[in-house]
């Protein structure tokens, strides 16, 4: 194993004193008039010196509703003790997650994309709502992560997000194995290629303890991301769940997020264009989630930064992809950490001149001074210098045609089939799609088409990775495509399109298509089209009705009636572009 580099002690973060003037907490903490509310804090055995110190949030995701949330409390412990020792006082409290491996293949994946939503307001108003000064924020899940980090952005109070950390690999027959190889085992066993007794072998053994999903998948994908845009200590995305080093990385981000406050430097101060450039940089060399290209774009509208689809596609196409990662590769979470982590692949990176070095970080540095030390390892494997990729673009690419006016995107990484042409066989719904695969209802050459499970249609945008799942599973991914306007989850591979644009709720050519129209896709070119004239296609939106929408009320009703489109991160609010005041400033 490769010795990383010791992070955590090379960032002194000393101990301050503060002035709480005009720090947010004075207005439940400072002067007569705030007695009821000390006495609360008095209640809870805060001691006087306690409540003048600037109150820090520290929020988690944790729960038991999958193995990526249940180490994220034993972290925050240790986020606290940093922050009370370098001077202020820790308010802990959780917020929810909704994991995409359980929510996968069901209705209660339409609860997914909703959760980031529901995760940023809820830590917004937290911190509102008690008037909390900084922010930790500690992330295991897919959509826990950028719902995190747009809370940090919307807020605007110092803040660094510490990853949770990835699941260690399973072993089966020998080789590492994660929950997608059991995902993957259900189309073999639909095909008759695995029977009952090694499903259930393979199921007991994917996935031995806490943690995120191993691979790239989306919060691996985004935990880079938090590294590459500057919100979270360098190396904090490594280390697996369950290795004790995670501990430290809490205890110095407590220490760093008071230093933050010391300085009054901010996420917007950290997270601007260009480390939004940087990040999707890192998400193309990494062959990292489609997802990315969704939840970039959310996040810098929480910055009123202008970065859709289009802007992360551009990038994807000037990244070179270096990183051998599942699903496209061979290694997991834990061997890149073991090859150096997130600090070798920007070092190689920007040494390349690929990557904005003069971006502030929340070490108080930019990502160069803080990269200075850090050699290119040539003993691994798992990360190629940028001067020999393992292929010259990234993993990552955006499409656009007459289908897809607004962009789709796909992922490549380790893909050869990215060419594609055939007949559009057609499901209004992801579950009338798995049953069809399922039964093995398509043929080869065709292109599936799932639509109405876009961001508002659906409402909510799932991930098909049960649909592609089971076709990868039956041996007949590099002779289908399949399209959407839902999502696919990072775990994906084969010739998948996701965010199709505009949806088919909003009458876009996804839902004017008929069975047997056919459809053209080149990955390489960045294509998607259907072979039809402007004519035909304007004389189907005339006929043209919208799909009556499943939820009338609740949570995903509401979701539906305020969500732009995925082209712009699907986001439920206009951002900082229209505040007119931010939290952190009240």
């Amino acid at each position: 194993m490769y010795k990383p580099f010791s992070y955590p002690q090379s960032f002194p973060f000393a101990m301050t004193t503060f002035d709480k003037s005009k720090l947010p907490s004075r207005h439940v903490t400072e002067g007569p008039e705030r007695a009821p509310h000390r006495s609360y804090y008095y209640a809870m055995g805060l001691t006087d010196e306690e409540i003048h110190r600037p109150f820090v949030g520290v929020a988690s995701c944790w729960n038991e509703a999958a193995p990526c949330n249940i180490a994220l409390m034993r972290q925050a412990q240790s986020a606290k003790r940093g922050v009370k020792e370098s001077g202020g006082t820790p308010r802990e409290f959780c917020t929810i997650t909704v994991t995409d491996g359980i929510a996968m293949g069901h209705e209660g994946m339409k609860s997914s994309l909703v959760s980031r939503e529901v995760i940023a307001d809820s830590v917004e108003l937290t911190v509102r709502g008690h008037c909390y000064d900084a922010l930790v924020g500690i992330a295991g899940c897919d959509k826990s992560l950028p719902g995190m980090m747009m809370a940090m952005l919307r807020l605007n109070v110092p803040s660094v997000f510490l990853y949770g950390g990835s699941i260690m690999p399973g072993k089966f027959h020998g080789k590492d194995v994660t929950v997608v190889d059991v995902f993957e085992a259900v189309g073999k066993h639909s095909a008759g290629a695995m029977p009952d007794s090694e499903l259930h072998a393979l199921e007991c053994v994917a996935c031995p303890g806490a943690g995120a999903c191993g691979g790239q998948f989306t919060a691996n994908t985004m935990a880079c991301v938090s590294e590459a845009i500057g919100l979270a200590l360098p190396f904090s995305a490594g280390p697996p769940a369950e290795v004790t080093s995670r501990d430290d990385y809490a205890l110095r981000s407590g220490e760093a997020v008071m230093a933050l406050v010391s300085r009054n430097l901010r996420p917007r101060d950290i997270c601007t264009r260009e480390a939004f450039e940087n990040a999707a940089t890192v998400v193309a060399a990494t062959g990292g989630s489609t997802n990315a290209a969704l939840h970039l774009p959310a996040m810098a509208n929480e910055a009123g930064i202008e970065f859709d689809l289009f802007d992360v596609a551009a990038i994807f196409k000037r990244t070179p992809y270096l990183a051998d990662l599942k699903p496209g590769g061979r290694f997991v979470a834990k061997d890149m950490w073991e090859a150096g982590g997130m600090p070798v692949l920007m070092r190689t990176l920007l040494d390349g001149g690929y990557l904005h070095g003069d971006c502030i970080t929340v070490t108080g540095r930019t990502l160069a001074e803080n990269l200075r030390d850090v050699k290119f390892n040539d003993a691994q494997v798992v990360i190629r210098p940028a001067s020999n990729p393992l292929a010259p673009t990234g993993g990552v690419v955006g499409l656009t045609g007459n289908l897809a006016p607004d962009g789709a995107i796909v992922k490549v990484a380790g893909l050869k089939h990215v060419q594609h042409r055939g007949p559009a066989r057609v499901f209004d719904c992801e579950e009338d799609a798995f049953a069809a695969v399922q039964a093995r209802n398509y043929k080869e050459g065709d292109v599936i088409v799932i639509r109405y499970e876009g961001p508002k249609g659906g409402p909510g945008m799932r991930e098909m990775l049960s649909t592609t799942a089971a076709l990868y599973g039956q041996g007949l991914s590099d002779t289908i495509a399949l399209i959407t306007d839902g999502r696919f989850s990072g775990a994906t591979r084969g010739l998948c399109i996701g965010h199709v644009g505009p949806e088919a709720a909003e009458g876009g050519p996804i839902g004017l298509l008929r069975e047997g129209d056919i459809i053209s896709i080149d990955a390489e070119k960045g294509t998607i089209d259907v072979e039809l004239s402007d004519a035909e296609l304007t004389e189907r939106r005339a006929q043209w009705k919208p799909k009556v929408q499943s939820f009338g009320s609740g949570a995903i009703w509401r979701f539906g009636q305020t969500v732009g489109p995925a082209r712009r991160g699907a986001v439920t609010h206009p951002g900082a572009a229209k505040e007119v005041r931010v939290y952190a400033d009240i």
